[in-house]
C-alpha cells in the first residue's frame, strides 16, 4: 500500500497552523498518508520571481506535478485547514478525464483585508486553487516547470488557464468550506479559514473556530508523568 502525498502549504509566519492541519490529517486517516510541506525554502531549483501574494506558498503549489516527477495523483491544501474526515474520501474522487479537481467556488469575499493586513480581493474563480486533486501524469501539467511558474501570472496559475476548461474537475464544496464566509457546516469535510487561521487573535472567535482551537490542543498533547527529579529541577527555574 503506497502512502497518499499530501503537500501542504507552509508558512513560517504562521506555522502552527501547518502543523494542526498534519495533526487533522493523521487523526482521521484509515491508510498511510505522505505529508510534505510546500515550503519556499526547501525549493532548490526555484526562485520566488513573484512580489504578490499573501503566502509564501503562493506559487510553489503549481510546482507539485514536478516534484511527483509527473506521474499519478497527489492532494495539495492551504496549510490555514483541517480535516474533518478521512482523506482517502478525498483521494478516491480522482478522475483519470480530468488535470485537476477541485471545488468551484463562486463567492464576493466578506472582506477586504484579511490575516496580517494581506488585500483580500475578489477575482475569478478565487480560492480554486486552494484545494487541488492533482493528475500529475496528465499531458497539460507537464508545463508545469519551475521556469513556468517562475514566468507565468497568478491569475494564469490560480485560474488554470493552461487546462481545458472541460478538464478542470469539480469536488463537493465540502472539501474545501469557507466557514468565515459561507457560515458554519457541521457536515464540512475540510474546514478553510481562508480569512485568517484562529491562531491569529483577530480571528479567534470566527466561525467555527471551535473547531481549530480542539484540533491545536490535540496536536499540542503529550500524554507523559513527570519524573520526580524532573519536575523538582521546574519548580526550582
Amino acid at each position: 500500500m503506497k502512502p497518499i502525498p499530501v503537500f501542504i502549504g507552509y508558512d513560517p509566519r504562521e506555522a502552527i497552523a501547518f502543523h494542526v492541519c498534519a495533526n487533522s490529517i493523521i487523526r482521521h486517516a484509515s491508510q498511510p498518508v505522505a505529508i510534505i510541506p510546500v515550503a519556499l525554502n526547501l525549493f532548490q531549483d526555484y526562485t520566488e520571481t513573484h512580489t504578490d501574494g499573501s503566502n509564501h506558498f503562493i506559487y510553489t503549489r503549481f510546482l507539485i506535478p514536478y516534484l511527483m516527477d509527473f506521474t499519478g495523483y497527489a492532494i495539495f491544501i492551504d496549510g490555514d485547514m483541517i480535516l474533518k474526515d478521512d482523506i482517502i474520501k478525498l483521494w478516491e474522487l480522482q478522475h483519470v478525464d480530468k488535470d485537476v479537481i477541485v471545488v468551484k467556488h463562486d463567492y464576493r469575499t466578506k472582506m477586504s483585508k484579511k490575516y496580517l493586513n494581506n488585500p483580500n480581493e475578489d477575482y475569478p474563480r478565487k480560492n480554486w486553487s486552494s484545494v487541488i486533486l492533482w493528475n500529475c501524469g496528465s499531458y497539460p501539467n507537464r508545463r508545469l516547470t519551475p521556469e513556468y511558474v517562475q514566468q507565468a501570472t497568478g491569475a494564469d496559475l490560480h485560474r488554470f488557464t493552461w487546462i481545458d476548461d472541460n478538464r478542470v474537475g469539480e469536488l463537493p464544496a465540502v472539501w474545501n468550506w469557507l466557514p468565515d464566509e459561507y457560515g458554519p457546516n457541521q457536515d464540512a469535510k475540510l474546514l478553510h479559514y481562508t480569512l485568517g487561521t484562529p491562531c491569529f487573535y483577530e480571528f479567534a472567535n470566527a466561525p467555527m473556530s471551535n473547531e481549530w482551537h480542539k484540533e491545536r490542543t490535540l496536536t499540542e498533547h503529550c500524554e507523559q508523568r513527570i519524573p520526580d527529579e524532573r519536575l523538582a529541577f521546574f519548580k526550582q527555574t
